[in-house]
């Protein structure tokens, strides 16, 4: 891996690494995380992410949740992806005590319906008993199942509201928050102006047939600064920061 642009320059380490992708200290942050190709598909042809992805793309994913309190996702992202149990680093014990974190991050699902796939070993398996973000409007019978599986969070209404998702994890203590998706669930955060950062990874892949989007278009778009690019066998990594000044400046012309 190398970094084209930005504070660095040449092959990063494992060490540099973890300097190109820091948490502000003493504030909440909000990231999110994408992975497409460079025709807009977000998995490949299995439905997966995985099978567009690559070593160096599973490598920036980890070091980026490394040091986070939370991996919030949608319902669609979890069924889709049939996420791992997320499980404890030893090697990474020592600074998450060291800051104040959890022996892990914890996974965050939201998910007004409640269908989600109990059976997985991510429920069970997890280091830390994921969360789900529900609905007061849902059936108590799957609010029952919920609750025998996932520490669940209930807000009122037929519909996760995202601005109130973010506010009950900050209640909970966590401020240091990666959004992995879905498009939907990022569309929405966006749309409320909640990321303070997102990481992209272009895959040097064609695979949709199309640009991908989800979600209504934003009225004031929040501009961007990129701070880094980092390129690995034809990935693209970037990383980039919310210019909130800019909202609502860019130029259609």
């Amino acid at each position: 891996m190398e970094m084209m642009v930005g504070p660095m320059s040449g092959a990063l380490d494992a060490t540099a690494l973890a300097q190109a992708y820091p948490w502000p200290a003493g504030r909440a942050w909000l990231r999110s995380m994408m992975l497409m190709t460079l025709d807009g598909a977000v998995a490949g042809p299995d439905g997966l992410s995985g099978s567009i992805s690559s070593p160096a793309d599973r490598l920036v994913l980890s070091e980026v949740r490394r040091l986070a309190d939370a991996v919030l996702i949608g319902a669609g992202t979890l069924r889709a992806e049939r996420y791992r149990p997320l499980r404890a680093n030893p090697a990474d014990h020592i600074e998450r005590l060291g800051l104040g974190l959890a022996e892990a991050p914890v996974v965050v699902v939201v998910s007004a319906s409640l269908d989600l796939p109990w059976e997985e070993p991510f429920f069970a398996e997890s280091s830390v008993t994921p969360i789900i973000v529900t609905v007061a409007s849902v059936e108590s019978g799957r609010l029952r199942v919920a609750r025998d599986h996932a520490d669940v969070i209930v807000l009122d209404g037929q519909s996760a509201d995202e601005t109130e998702v973010i506010a009950a994890l900050h209640a909970r203590g966590l401020l240091r928050i990666v959004c992995e998706g879905g498009p939907r669930l990022l569309a929405g955060l966006t749309a409320v102006g909640l990321v303070d950062e997102v990481n992209l990874t272009i895959a040097p892949r064609l695979a949709g047939g199309g640009q991908v989007r989800a979600g209504d278009t934003i009225a004031y778009p929040v501009g961007l600064e990129i701070v880094h690019l980092i390129v690995d066998d034809g990935f693209l990594f970037t990383r980039y920061l919310a210019n909130r000044e800019n909202a609502g400046k860019i130029s259609h012309a």
